[in-house]
């Protein structure tokens, strides 16, 4: 089942709780906070006491996206301020398989995020310790970038593997999903879409969440069809 999970790098601070109110109305059902250190990605945004206060203000889980050099110091403080889904770089993990079990550790659920550059067949080990894969669909650290068209290449792959390797794990995409993206990243198999400036830049976040829903649900109910075989048919 695809969900629309709201960036709120692009929300207005000076209210964030009713940027969140506002989207989850729209139908947000996970809220993606981006943690940059200015070292891993050279843009420095926020930390565990930002989650803790959006705790606060919701009980939808909480997908932390580590940027950071040395994810592995901050996992129990992020555990402590409340934050349900830990994503860490494969990038920026020496030993990806322990940082991966220190978050299931903190009663998080772990997952791991490639760069447009990084392969996704170098996750092979460990997709069956992970709760998604996020393919990054633009270079991390900004938010309003453009979406790089060979993702859709890459989204596929996790897919494939996730069928062959006979896996439950989800597929997140981040980085330029907007209204005429959105489709194209559910046609080829994601089911997490993150968005960010799509959702809060026309400052009618229940409006543009809504929106944006319905079309990936659009895509996800042809997606479904094409899967849908005569075979099938004659097996119920």
């Amino acid at each position: 089942m695809v969900e629309l999970v709201p960036s709120i790098l692009s929300a207005d601070f000076s209210k964030l709780a009713s940027e969140i109110q506002a989207a989850e109305r729209g139908g947000g059902s996970v809220f993606h906070i981006d943690i940059m250190d200015g070292h891993f990605v050279p843009n420095l945004t926020m930390g565990p006491p930002v989650v803790k206060s959006l705790r606060k203000v919701t009980s939808l889980p909480l997908d932390c996206h580590l940027m950071i050099e040395n994810p592995d110091d901050f996992i129990e403080e992020f555990a402590a301020a409340g934050a349900n889904w830990i994503t860490v770089h494969y990038e920026a993990c020496r030993h990806l398989h322990r940082t991966l079990q220190l978050i299931a550790q903190h009663g998080m659920e772990p997952s791991v995020a490639i760069n447009p550059a990084t392969r996704v067949d170098f996750l092979v080990e460990i997709l069956p310790m992970v709760h998604h894969v996020l393919v990054m669909t633009v270079n991390p650290g900004f938010g309003g970038q453009k979406f790089i068209p060979f993702s859709l290449d890459k989204i596929r792959q996790a897919a494939a593997l996730r069928s062959e390797l006979g896996l439950n794990f989800r597929i997140e995409v981040d980085g330029g999903i907007a209204h005429e993206t959105i489709a194209s990243v559910v046609d080829a198999g994601a089911d997490l879409l993150v968005a960010g400036s799509a959702v809060y830049d026309s400052g009618q976040p229940e409006r543009e969440a809504r929106m944006l829903l319905a079309r990936a649900k659009e895509a996800e109910q042809r997606r479904q069809g094409q899967n849908f075989h005569p075979t099938q048919a004659a097996a119920i």
